[in-house]
């Protein structure tokens, strides 16, 4: 059983769409996405997840708790992925690459963003006048015409 571990093997297979896995723990977890079974609750915000991990994560934003810091600038962070993807501003990384115009961005959901100008695809949009945008924190400064917000006086 331990050595399916060690070789490309995957005996596990998800019924619905075909996932194949070399635990079978791990196709159960995985069988939760197409369930929408999330059987991990946290008791401080009933926020639900279908694995622990993730559930032992969150509970991190309660306590406070940044396990993992930048060895550059000291910057503590709640998850290990936060931490590499942040370590990118030091070394210059920028690994999701454009293949329409060749700029790059260390973060695959600013590639994301970035796509959306090629297609014209703007998905944010203003309920009052239904100016569109890339980006919801555009949206977000664009609402103050409406609201006559001036939160930075």
């Amino acid at each position: 059983k331990h050595n399916k571990i060690h070789t490309s093997e995957k005996p596990f297979s998800c019924n619905v769409c075909g996932k194949s896995f070399k635990r079978s723990n791990k196709l159960n977890e995985h069988s939760k996405i197409h369930t929408g079974e999330k059987p991990y609750s946290c008791n401080v915000c009933d926020k639900s997840f279908r694995q622990s991990e993730n559930l032992k994560i969150h509970y991190r934003i309660h306590s406070g708790e940044k396990p993992y810091s930048c060895s550059v600038c000291g910057k503590s962070f709640i998850q290990v992925g936060n931490l590499k993807i942040h370590s990118r501003i030091h070394t210059g990384e920028k690994p999701y690459v454009c293949k329409i115009c060749g700029k790059s961005f260390n973060q695959s959901g600013d590639l994301k963003t970035h796509n959306n100008k090629h297609t014209g695809k703007y998905p944010y949009s203003c309920n009052i006048c239904g100016k569109s945008f890339n980006r919801s924190n555009d949206l977000k400064t664009h609402n103050i015409i409406h609201t006559g917000e001036k939160p930075y006086s």
